[in-house]
């Protein structure tokens, strides 16, 4: 039961660790493929963690040495994985502020026009922004 968990566990690693090379490449697009086989991934292993805890397996011997590794490892990518994103999502949203900044029309001042009427303030064009994923 436990050689379950530990394959589960490892699935996770890998897509965990091909995601985080994606996103320090900023290969955004590539990082974004990978979003389904990571959520496989992790519902696979926790499928298989509660598998293990309800029939009480434990990981004894060199198996419980490969767990622990295992369990460090996830918690290193995991946090990587959280500061690679976060970064990403700062940087896209950086991106859609400078687009929808450049998109403005130059303003004029609001003040007086022709014929003493009151001029408005420009008005900032509509944007629209899709996301694929």
């Amino acid at each position: 039961m436990m050689d379950a968990v530990i394959a589960a566990g490892e699935r996770l690693a890998e897509a965990l660790r091909a995601e985080n090379e994606a996103l320090a490449a900023l290969d955004l697009t590539r990082a974004a493929a990978m979003a389904t086989r990571k959520v496989q991934a992790t519902d696979a292993f926790a499928a298989a963690t509660a598998a293990a805890t309800r029939v009480g397996a434990r990981a004894e011997g060199t198996l419980r040495q490969a767990a622990e590794r295992l369990a460090t490892d996830l918690g290193s990518l995991g946090q990587q994985n959280r500061k690679l994103l976060e970064e990403a999502i700062a940087l896209q949203s950086r991106v859609i502020e400078t687009i929808a900044h450049a998109s403005r029309p130059a303003s004029h001042a609001p003040g007086y026009g022709r014929q003493g009427r009151h001029r408005p303030g420009a008005q900032a064009a509509a944007l629209a922004v899709v996301t694929r994923a």
